[in-house]
Order: C-alpha cells, then sequence, then structure tokens
C-alpha cells in the first residue's frame, strides 16, 4: 500500500515540476555615455566586450548611443565576440530635441537574442525634449502562433540636472508617455529601461509612472522607492557615479545616485506567463558595500564577492554609469537552439591567447565544410581569411597585426568565436 502511495506523490510531484518548468530570459539597461564619441570607440570597445560577455544579455536596452556607426560596432562586437544570434533594432534619430537645441547625438536602441525575441514593430513616442522608443517584441515560443507573448520594451533617457526647471521638463516627458500609453490594455507586458536623473521618488515625473489610475502603471522591481541622492542607506541600488576624475568624461562625484531603472508593468508581478524573478534586480557591478558610498566604483572601497576588481574596472572605464540587469521568466517553452560546439573539441587556441608574433590554432576540418577560419577586429572588420589544412592545425603570422583584441571564427559551423590579443 505504501508503495502505491510513494508512486502516486512521485507523479504528483512529476507533474508539478513539468507543469511550472520556467523559461529565464536576461535583460540589462545600460547608459552608455557618448559612445563612440566620448571616448576613442577601439580602446573602450573591449571594457564594453568584457562587462556583455560576463552577464550575455538576451535583452540589451541602451541609452546615450551617439550614431548608427556606434551601433554597428556594439553589434558586430557581440555577435562575433559574445553570441552571434544578436541583432539590433532599426537605428532611428531622436527627433524630439529639434526646437530645443538640434543636438541629436543621443539616440537609445535595443539589441536581443533572436532566439529568444523576433521584433515585432518600433515607435518612437515624441516629447518636449527626448523620444521613448518603444518596441514590441515577440517571444519565440513553442505555442507562439496560438498564444504568442508579447513584450513592450521602452527605452529612454530623461534630461539631466536638478531644480524646478528640469522637474517640469522631467513631469511633462512622463506625462507625454503615459499619454501615449493610454491606448493600450492593462493586460500588456512592457518592461521599461530608463536613465530617469531623478534625484528622489517624490518628483512628480516619478509618481506619474507609478500612477496607478493610468492604463499602464510601473512598478520597481526592486522595491527601494525614497529619496536616494546622496543616501548611503540606497547604496545598494546606486548607479551613478563610477569615477571620481574627470579624465574620462561624464560625471566625476563618486557614487551616490540612483539613476538608473528597470521598471515594469504591475502585471509582471506573480504572473507565470510572463514575470520578472524575484531577487533578480542587480546593479551590475555594485557589490552593495557601504564604503562606496562617493568614491570610484573601481576602488578597493568598492570590493564584493558579486563583482571582481576586472569587471568593476571595466565598468569604470566604460561609462559613468552602471548597468542594471533583472531576470524574465515565463512558463512557455522557447523554441529549442543548436548549442555551440564546444572549443575544446572542434576550436581552439594552442597555448597562451596573449599572441605577439604567430597564433597556434587546432581547427577540425570535419566535417568537410570547414574549409577557413576568419580573423575579425573589434569592428567586425575581416582582417585576413586563412584555409585550414589537413593537419588541422594552424600557424598564423601576426606580426604585422595592431596591437589589439582579434577573433577567430570558423565557417560553416556553429562555433563560439574564440579570442586573442596581439601584443609586441
Amino acid at each position: 500500500m505504501k508503495s502505491k502511495v510513494y508512486l502516486i506523490l512521485f507523479f504528483i510531484a512529476f507533474s508539478f515540476n513539468i507543469s511550472f518548468a520556467q523559461e529565464t530570459i536576461k535583460a540589462m539597461f545600460y547608459n552608455l555615455l557618448n559612445f563612440p564619441l566620448q571616448q576613442p570607440a577601439s580602446s573602450i570597445l573591449n571594457e564594453l566586450e568584457l562587462i556583455l560577455d560576463n552577464y550575455q544579455p538576451d535583452l540589451f536596452m541602451v541609452c546615450k548611443l551617439n550614431n548608427l556607426g556606434g551601433a554597428t560596432m556594439v553589434l558586430n562586437m557581440m555577435q562575433h565576440g559574445i553570441n552571434v544570434n544578436y541583432e539590433m533594432a532599426n537605428f532611428v534619430l531622436n527627433t524630439s530635441d529639434y526646437t530645443i537645441s538640434d543636438q541629436n547625438d543621443l539616440q537609445n536602441l535595443i539589441f536581443f537574442d533572436n532566439t529568444k525575441f523576433s521584433l515585432e514593430s518600433q515607435t518612437e513616442v515624441t516629447t518636449i525634449y527626448r523620444d521613448f522608443n518603444h518596441y514590441v517584441l515577440k517571444l519565440n515560443t513553442v505555442n507562439q502562433n496560438t498564444n504568442p507573448i508579447l513584450l513592450n520594451v521602452i527605452v529612454a533617457h530623461l534630461k539631466a540636472s536638478s531644480g524646478t526647471a528640469n522637474a517640469a521638463i522631467h513631469n511633462q516627458m512622463a506625462q507625454d508617455l503615459t499619454t501615449y500609453l493610454s491606448t493600450f490594455s492593462s493586460s500588456e507586458y512592457f518592461l521599461f529601461g530608463v536613465d530617469f536623473n531623478f534625484y528622489t521618488s517624490s518628483e512628480a515625473g516619478f509618481q506619474e509612472f507609478l500612477n496607478t489610475n493610468n492604463n499602464i502603471t510601473f512598478i520597481d522591481p526592486a522595491n527601494r522607492i525614497g529619496s536616494w541622492h546622496n543616501n548611503s542607506n540606497y547604496v545598494d541600488v546606486f548607479s551613478q557615479s563610477t569615477r571620481t576624475t574627470t579624465s574620462l568624461g561624464g560625471a566625476a562625484g563618486g557614487f551616490d545616485d540612483r539613476f538608473d531603472f528597470i521598471l515594469t508593468s504591475e502585471n509582471m508581478q506573480n504572473n507565470p506567463e510572463l514575470e520578472f524573478e524575484n531577487g533578480s534586480y542587480k546593479v551590475f557591478g555594485n557589490n552593495a558595500n557601504t564604503n562606496c558610498y562617493n568614491n570610484a566604483i573601481n576602488s578597493a572601497d568598492c570590493a564584493g564577492d558579486d563583482y571582481n576588481f576586472t569587471i568593476r574596472n571595466a565598468l569604470h572605464n566604460f561609462s559613468d554609469h552602471l548597468p542594471v540587469t533583472i531576470n524574465i521568466t515565463t512558463i512557455e517553452n522557447l523554441l529549442s537552439v543548436d548549442e555551440f560546439v564546444e572549443n575544446t573539441t572542434t576550436f581552439e587556441i594552442l597555448g597562451t591567447n596573449i599572441i605577439q608574433n604567430k597564433l597556434k590554432i587546432k581547427a577540425n576540418r570535419k566535417p568537410t565544410f570547414a574549409n577557413y577560419v576568419s580573423i575579425y577586429n573589434p569592428l567586425g572588420q575581416i582582417v585576413e581569411i586563412v584555409s585550414i589544412n589537413e593537419n588541422e592545425e594552424l600557424i598564423i603570422n601576426t606580426s604585422s597585426y595592431s596591437n589589439r583584441m582579434y577573433y577567430v571564427a570558423i565557417n560553416g559551423v556553429n562555433v563560439k568565436p574564440l579570442k586573442f590579443v596581439k601584443v609586441n
């Protein structure tokens, strides 16, 4: 009798696990600090690659991107250095500031893994100052034809600086967006990646987004609402400034503000079809160390268990903001894709990947359509194409290469690219 009971309990437990299996989507929002115009792009793109390779977002939302050239550089780096399945939405210029300054070099954009999402549409929501960019992504689920799940993604960058006049602009921009969203059903899912430039949650513009009378009401998944400016009690959600030096550009006041957010629509809380994972909201690079207050993110005062010096130093060098991240889950199954072939079995660098004059690569020629490897620079430009020989070992002369990082891809095989650094 006991064995039958145990068997029934086993099948109940098994059924429960099947019913509530989850797929996880990793999202990141990042202020790119005038990329690529702020600093020489070739010198800091490696820092961004280190950051993205460490987190590997499925959805990467950005603001303060200058131009199409910069967007293409980021995409090429992500495809060749991290995941060949990344693509980006259509790059469009901001139009809202035409009547104010015509500065027009602060753009928003998203990059995404096309095995997880397809881009259904995109819209520019104009305001009195800067555009909000609205993207509609469809999850690539097994049941997408009969039960499509759409994720609305809003990316924005509100005007900087404090004071009454700027607060009024913030509030008007917020109202422009909520007016636009008033045409949407409250059942739709929204993710909002934004550099708010709010110094406190009591500011009218922030409260406008949280207004429960709106069709789309946003919530803070971190649940850290308050007056965060220069308040070390909120150090765990601080995202700016990473720096105490003016030499790299951007703000130099040290770690003292929560400007960067990912908000969600309130229906993404405790909703198994699409919801944020409780406890997953993080400021990437922030070790929640109270000693970090007013210090540079790469200093010993900001050390901790979650983010080591290498990551924090890359964040410090790339931008005066930290990215924010969150996990989104669904009980729907995503379409499966072929995994990368492991480098150790098919494709590998022999010896160190710090190269002076010779690069040695082992490249399995089987299947036979793998006939050559291509070497790319960080901009995605082909530097050299080398045929694979019968011995499966290549020796490539790199003496004429510039000192920088490179990628090696093998044609016709789904293998993650290799990386090497050329030095004197």
